[in-house]
């Protein structure tokens, strides 16, 4: 039996991440914006939430991505104080972060958790600190590949285009059809709109948002930085999948 349709994410989309800052009303209201502007611009925009709060949004939230924090190879039975993968997708859930520098996983279960995953039409979006592990880790293809230094995470300090452009590179060549995503210290339009400028197929954020000044206001700049980005790269990114089609 052939594995479930995952979603489709077109290029380029924003990742809205609010971890453990935000929890019921607070994050279904934020996730309510980012469906508004996911309709807005055109754009495809992956979501997180905690578990609890994840079938809510993906009941109202129809525009975008619902995407879990978390998910483990078990499979139904026993397991108390896991988390089910099953569970997850009958809760509408279509994509899981996996190695998070906050919830590292073992080479060997990260290899199986993108396998159930895969069993079930959830999208994997896997987290790599360096150059080296990106390559590494792209053997595995994953859907979504994430290179972020773990230095920058959360503190308003982007990595720099010579990091962001060897790290996608380097996914890429080992696994072109995984898309790349560049996060840590993404605090604004500008930085999202550069990010894609550098070869990345996403941006987005955690702190940059939740800790705004307005966080509504600033989904709506860094979609608005996206949506733009499509428009100013298009040729570039035509170039590049080009370039590494195997």
């Amino acid at each position: 039996m052939a594995n479930p349709a995952k979603a489709e994410l077109r290029w380029p989309f924003l990742v809205v991440n609010p971890k453990a800052y935000l929890y019921g009303d607070d994050i279904y209201n934020l996730a309510k914006q980012a469906d508004a502007m996911a309709v807005k611009y055109d754009i495809d925009v992956l979501f997180t939430a905690q578990d609890i709060d994840l079938y809510r949004i993906a009941k109202d939230c129809p525009h975008i991505v619902p995407c879990a924090q978390h998910m483990e190879s078990l499979t139904p039975g026993r397991g108390m104080g896991h988390v089910l993968p099953e569970a997850l997708k009958a809760n509408g859930v279509k994509a899981t972060f996996l190695n998070h520098a906050e919830h590292p996983l073992t080479a060997h279960e990260l290899a199986a958790t993108i396998a159930r995953a895969n069993e079930l039409g959830i999208l994997t979006v896997v987290c790599a600190d360096s150059v080296e592990e990106g390559e590494m880790l792209a053997m595995l293809e994953p859907d979504v590949m994430v290179c972020e230094l773990t230095s920058l995470i959360g503190t308003g300090t982007v990595a720099g285009e010579d990091y962001m452009r060897s790290s996608t590179e380097a996914v890429k060549r080992v696994s072109p059809n995984t898309k790349v995503l560049q996060a840590a210290g993404i605090h604004s339009g500008q930085n999202v709109y550069d990010a894609v400028k550098y070869g990345a197929d996403a941006s987005g954020g955690t702190s940059g948002i939740v800790k705004a000044d307005d966080p509504f206001g600033m989904v709506e700049e860094m979609a608005a930085a996206l949506a733009k980005a499509r428009v100013d790269f298009a040729e570039q990114h035509e170039a590049d999948l080009k370039k590494y089609a195997k």
